[in-house]
This record gives structure tokens, C-alpha cells and sequence, in this order.
């Protein structure tokens, strides 16, 4: 039985796709012509261990057009182990440039730990205002006073992992407050001298967190 040329056509046809799906050529020039040295023989195991080729080439490029040292090695197992690679060089890129010193190492530490390792390297640059919700204490002379605070955090990248998130500052500020207030004889002392109690809140309560400023705002009720 002889086979038509349409259907020896067409059988090549997807012969041709399925060879350069495992194979792309294209995106290994692309990178040979962006200075990024890597086997083709690399991206297809990439495809056989199901990782993006694209992604990681991609992220190669971006990551040597801006003097990074990074291999695709790397960026595979961090991808492999559930890491947002675009992310960690987006990061890692920002640290450089902010003359912030962060290892791939400790980036992609932090990406795997559930925290944006980019948005904490802008906040190491530029620090974050966090405006507390009301919090009600009550001074030892019975009268309840309702405080709130805005503070000012800067992150750190050495500690970031571990560290305090947002949610655990707005609880040790909500925590120092009803503190602050309740060792107070008289909701007075605190009406009158509020800046008496952020003293005592940096000695006392913010040490585990990297405050940069802490402004109360205390109100009777």
C-alpha cells in the first residue's frame, strides 16, 4: 500500500514540530547572539524535566545583559524546587544596582520561604509605611484611651528570612501599646506626654524588628 504525499507531508509536518518543540533552535540562537553560552543538548533535558526553556534563557539573558554571574544550572533547581526565577533576578538585578549586597543564594532563600524577595529589596531601598488599626488599652486609673500608630520599616536582607512580616509587626506594635498604656497610673501621663511611650516602645518591645520610625497617635474615648 503506498502512502499519498499529502499524508507523508503532513506526517512530516508534525515530525518538524514535535523536533523543534524538544529541540528549539530558535531560542538557542537567540541566546548565542546575547552572549549567553549555553548546549542546546541542555534545553532539550530542560524539556524532558518539564522547566520552560524559554523561562530560563530568558532570565539567563536578562541576568548577563546586567553583569550578573548566573548559570542555567541554577536557575533550573530553583525553578525545580518552586522558586519565582524571573523574580529572584529581577531582585538580584534591583540589590546590584542599589549597591545592596545579595547572593543568589540568599535571594532565592528568601523566594522559597514565601516572601517577594524584590518587593524586599525596594523596601530596603525605600522604606515602608505601615499605619496600624485602632487599638484600645486601658490605663491603670480605668480609662480606656484608643491608640493607633503609623510606622516606618525598613527591611532587612540578612535577616529577612525568619524575620517579622507585616503581620507580625502590626502585632507587636498592637502588643507594646496595650503594654505602654496599661503600665500608665493615669491616662493622663499618657495624653500629655505620648512621645514619653514611643521612647519606651523602642527600648522595650521593637528590638526583633527593623523599625525606622514610630509615631503614636493616642485618643480618649
Amino acid at each position: 500500500m503506498e502512502l499519498s504525499p499529502l499524508f507523508l507531508l503532513a506526517g512530516g509536518f508534525i515530525l518538524l514540530l514535535v523536533f523543534l518543540y524538544f529541540v528549539p533552535i530558535n531560542l538557542w540562537i537567540t541566546a548565542l547572539f546575547s552572549g549567553v553560552k549555553i548546549n542546546l543538548f541542555d534545553l532539550v533535558f530542560m524539556r524532558i524535566r518539564k522547566v520552560p526553556p524559554s523561562l530560563i534563557v530568558n532570565s539567563l539573558i536578562t541576568a548577563t545583559k546586567a553583569g550578573l554571574q548566573i548559570t542555567s544550572s541554577e536557575l533550573e533547581t530553583h525553578y525545580l524546587a518552586g522558586g519565582n526565577v524571573p523574580t529572584v533576578i529581577k531582585a538580584l538585578i534591583s540589590a546590584d544596582k542599589a549597591n545592596i549586597p545579595l547572593t543568589f543564594k540568599q535571594a532565592t532563600a528568601i523566594d522559597l520561604a514565601g516572601r517577594d524577595v524584590f518587593e524586599a529589596v525596594t523596601t530596603s531601598v525605600n522604606p515602608k509605611v505601615i499605619n496600624t488599626p485602632n487599638v484600645a488599652a486601658v490605663a491603670q486609673d480605668g480609662i480606656q484611651l484608643i491608640a493607633k500608630a503609623r510606622v516606618t520599616v525598613r527591611a532587612n536582607i540578612a535577616q529577612l528570612v525568619g524575620g517579622a512580616g507585616e503581620e507580625t509587626i502590626l502585632a507587636r506594635v498592637g502588643e507594646g501599646i496595650v503594654t505602654s498604656i496599661g503600665s500608665s497610673l493615669s491616662h493622663k501621663e499618657v495624653l500629655e506626654n505620648p512621645v514619653r511611650y514611643r521612647n519606651w516602645f523602642y527600648k522595650k518591645v521593637w528590638m526583633p524588628v527593623p523599625l525606622t520610625k514610630f509615631y503614636p497617635l493616642i485618643l480618649p474615648t
